[in-house]
């Protein structure tokens, strides 16, 4: 399985950004496929994640209203549009993948995902 992240940038506060992750390698089919986020100096953290079998997409609270995930079964592509960003968002953003459909207090953890893609950044400026 290969994942790739794409659609970081320099953004002003308030502004937006759309991320892409591109999944190839196998069926999607009942997997989880999550975004995470790692700033200078801290531990990567949470963002959202959603599941390919459908169901509730779920959210870190630091992004919930702001952030979206949605996925695109044809193009086996998930997507995190962000808006209203602020400085604190800057990190670099990762996409990561598991082949099972985890309940949500293991799919917030990125020990649970078994492939990652190479991550984009995401710079805000103030």
């Amino acid at each position: 399985v290969q994942l790739q992240a794409s659609g970081g940038g320099l953004v002003e506060a308030g502004g937006s950004l759309r991320l892409s992750c591109a999944i190839s390698g196998r069926t999607l089919g009942s997997g989880t496929t999550g975004w995470f986020r790692q700033a200078p100096g801290k531990a990567r953290e949470f963002v959202a994640f959603t599941r390919w079998s459908g169901g509730n997409n779920y959210y870190d609270d630091s992004v919930k209203g702001r952030f979206t995930i949605a996925r695109d079964n044809a193009k086996n592509t998930v997507y995190l549009q962000m808006n209203s960003l602020k400085p604190e968002d800057t990190a670099v953003y990762y996409c990561a993948h598991n082949g099972r459909r985890g309940i949500p207090e293991l799919s917030r953890r990125d020990s649970w995902y078994d492939f990652w893609g190479q991550g984009t950044q995401v710079t805000v400026s103030s």
